[in-house]
């Protein structure tokens, strides 16, 4: 009867920490990207009766362990453009800049501090591969692990123009000597927009020589490498023929002295792009495009679901700067908790496994929000009153087993 004291007592306190664990569930209802607990229990072997097996008498419960539920919370969209969800597996890499430490977190409530520093709330910087070798159109290198760091002073350089192209319609119908004149706005090495002017003068039926002029104040002259343009009966180019002509700007205010950039007429088969025509209308420039650009302020910063964050820049491009490194780890189950929504490498989750979104087993970046906590309100108040009432009858077997042992004394008298 003594034992079955103990056996209540051991109720009383399993299910007192099992209260603990939903307490702290619940409690962490509205946590960023909190994942919920669960308690596990196991029951106690006093002693074996005789020896053999099936007549072993056991003294209560024990609480077994308390584990996390990985699964993936709800993904809750904010207006903040640094904010950052993981839609699947995978920790942002933060590091603390006192001591060098890192931590994982999947809780991405970032800002940039006053340095232009990546952070997330208690100022440990969030990790990514540094892009490098950019490019135009957006491709570019992975480069080492790094803090993300974008001061707001941050430039794009300029870019000299090497290209140009033009949609333009010489008229089929004007007289020898009848000139048409356009301007394209280029930059050189130091980003300073240079006007060219095109001049364009009718010799005869189907028939033109170009002339290319800059500014005084930029240069001394400016050529172009095949000046005469020439049209068949229905109006297409015939010359200049493949490979494309160039036009050579010589400079004197203080940049490259001498730059070139090609003039986009033939794609890279050598067939003409029917940009250039010799029609019976008006002679007009429609549209033209060239990719130098001046050099620009930093504007905002972006990311995307790949998690590659991107400047922009008061010049009109997007430069990528960097992208976000997840982390992946063989036992979630291992991860030490550190608070503040943090977790350490430990040896039971073996080492932590790099890469960026949408690789491997990692999940896509979700810019722009946050994910919710995992727990279930519903499913924590089920467990609640659940673990009350085996409290209450954990509390019972004591009342009753000490009623009994009071009749059991009584049988003295």
């Amino acid at each position: 009867m003594i034992g079955s004291l103990y056996s209540g007592i051991s109720g009383l306190n399993a299910n007192s920490l099992e209260m603990s664990v939903i307490g702290d569930n619940i409690a962490n209802i509205n946590t960023t990207s909190f994942k919920g607990n669960r308690s596990s229990f196991a029951s106690v072997l006093s002693q074996s009766l005789a020896g053999s097996t099936g007549n072993e008498v056991g003294r209560g419960v024990q609480l077994w362990g308390i584990s996390s539920s990985w699964n993936q919370g709800s993904i809750e969209t904010t207006n903040n453009p640094t904010d950052l969800a993981i839609n699947g597996k995978g920790f942002f890499t933060v590091r603390d800049r006192n001591d060098g430490s890192i931590f994982y977190t999947r809780a991405g409530a970032f800002n940039f501090d006053n340095i232009g520093n990546l952070i997330n709330p208690d100022g440990l910087i969030v990790q990514g591969y540094e892009a490098t070798n950019a490019n135009p159109d957006g491709t570019f290198t992975l480069g080492s692990v790094t803090d993300i760091n974008i001061p707001q002073e941050s430039t794009s350089p300029p870019h000299a123009t090497t290209e140009f192209g033009m949609n333009l319609n010489l008229d089929a119908g004007a007289s020898v000597g009848d000139t048409y004149t356009t301007t394209l706005t280029t930059y050189d090495s130091l980003g300073n927009s240079i006007p060219v002017t095109i001049t364009f003068t009718n010799t005869g039926a189907g028939a033109w020589t170009a002339d290319a002029s800059i500014p005084a104040s930029a240069g001394t002259g400016a050529t172009i490498s095949d000046p005469n343009f020439t049209f068949d009966t229905n109006g297409n180019l015939l010359t200049p023929a493949a490979p494309d002509p160039t036009i050579s700007l010589n400079l004197t205010n203080g940049a490259t002295p001498l730059q070139a950039f090609t003039w986009d007429i033939y794609d890279d088969s050598g067939v003409s792009l029917g940009d250039i025509t010799g029609y019976a209308a008006p002679s007009v420039t429609a549209f033209q495009t060239q990719d130098g650009y001046t050099s620009g302020s930093l504007r905002g910063v972006s990311v995307d679901e790949d998690g590659v964050v991107t400047g922009s820049y008061s010049n009109g491009q997007l430069v990528p700067l960097y992208q976000v490194v997840l982390a992946d780890f063989p036992s979630y189950w291992g991860l030490a908790k550190m608070g503040d929504n943090l977790y350490a490498e430990s040896r039971a989750s073996g080492q932590p496994i790099p890469g960026t979104a949408g690789t491997a087993s990692l999940g896509s970046i979700s810019p722009s929000a946050l994910e919710g906590s995992n727990v279930d309100l519903a499913t924590e108040f089920v467990k609640m009153i659940t673990a009350q009432r085996a409290f209450q009858a954990n509390s019972r077997v004591i009342t009753t087993s000490d009623e009994i042992l009071a009749e059991l004394i009584n049988l003295k008298r």
